[in-house]
């Protein structure tokens, strides 16, 4: 099958400096993509060039098999959200999202009443005759948004349109956005440098980082089977243990922890014996008791333990390691000094090769 938007080898160079380094990345119709990676990652950098404001250096880019890199932006049907709005503060509401229709050429009727059904469909039609300055950061957001959607394009493409916003209206547009996406079957291509945005919105994420893509996967195999230390790092927090593979029996690998014990982790890849190799474990994975658990039990004392609210965020050592667990507040009292069996099971470690 073909995909809807294919990016083949891919190259950006200002100068000596290169941004993105023959990047393959394929979208699928109806897809929400989120673009995520620090900044200088290269992922505005690829919107950018699908928009058609930047042109690649080296490669191809392609809309449902035609090629697009060296059409114009307004010849590409893609409609685009920015950071900062981009809104025309002597329009009003209706007058921006009719902009990209007069633009096209449509009849003024058709312009009234699409405009009409845009700014229903986000509940916006009693605010149509403000300005912007008069909206507050939400409800410009959706009149960006409305006027990205108002002329139907084929791909709508967002550089962080949500960072401007404090966190509760950023957490309820990410709902809204979400929403919204799968109401209208819209092809998303979303950047964000905030990991819980690209979890909570997207089909899959591809990780940025220095102009490559690390991993492209859904969200939850990100979050649980990162594949390289960056990936592990930069979504959420992660305990990383370094060692080497002792043995292995059948699909469980017995690693000796550097300075520390040997854990048994569960694995579908098979690194060879002696191998240098990384687990990575999620806090919320590692249960703190009393009394030692049947595998992957390690004795250890309470170093701090951090007040989130509903979890307390419990940093341990013990056997010439350090963790940190994610524990429910309801579960025991943890205090410094507090000794007690950290333990995990094998298949809630990922390994990754070093």
């Amino acid at each position: 099958m073909t995909a809807f938007i294919k990016l083949e080898q891919v190259s950006k160079a200002f100068g000596t400096l290169t941004v993105i380094d023959r990047l393959d990345l394929e979208i699928t119709r109806g897809e929400f993509l989120s673009l995520l990676g620090p900044s200088g990652s290269g992922k505005t950098t690829i919107l950018m060039m699908l928009a058609g404001f930047i042109a690649p250096s080296n490669g191809s880019i392609r809309l449902e098999g035609r090629q697009i890199e060296h059409l114009p932006p307004h010849r590409r049907n893609m409609g685009v959200v920015f950071q900062n709005y981009a809104l025309f503060p002597h329009m009003t509401v209706a007058e921006n999202v009719a902009f990209p229709l007069m633009m096209r050429g449509a009849p003024k009727a058709d312009i009234v009443k699409r405009v009409d059904a845009a700014l229903d469909m986000v509940k916006l039609s009693q605010l149509k005759n403000r300005k912007p300055a008069q909206l507050s950061g939400g409800q410009q957001q959706r009149v960006a948004l409305t006027r990205a959607l108002v002329f139907e394009p084929t791909v709508v493409l967002m550089d962080e349109p949500l960072g401007a916003l404090d966190k509760q209206l950023r957490e309820h547009m990410q709902l809204e956005l979400r929403e919204l996406h799968r109401r209208l079957g819209l092809t998303i291509v979303f950047v964000t440098h905030d990991q819980g945005e690209a979890l909570t919105m997207s089909d899959r994420i591809a990780v940025f980082n220095a102009g490559k893509i690390e991993q492209l996967a859904p969200p939850e195999a990100i979050y649980d089977r990162p594949q390289t230390r960056f990936v592990a790092e930069f979504i959420g927090e992660t305990n990383l243990l370094s060692g080497k593979i002792r043995s292995w029996d059948g699909n469980s690998a017995h690693v000796a922890i550097e300075g520390g014990p040997v854990v048994r982790v569960t694995s579908s890849g098979r690194l060879q014996e002696g191998a240098p190799a990384l687990i990575s474990l999620r806090p919320e994975q590692v249960w703190l008791s009393r009394t030692p658990g049947a595998v992957n039990s390690i004795p250890v004392t309470v170093l701090d333990t951090v007040y989130h609210g509903d979890h307390l965020r419990v940093r341990m050592a013990g056997d010439g390691i350090e963790l940190i667990a994610r524990v429910e507040r309801k579960t025991a009292t943890w205090t410094v000094g507090t000794a007690a069996h950290a333990t995990f099971e094998p298949d809630a470690c990922t390994l990754i090769a070093q």
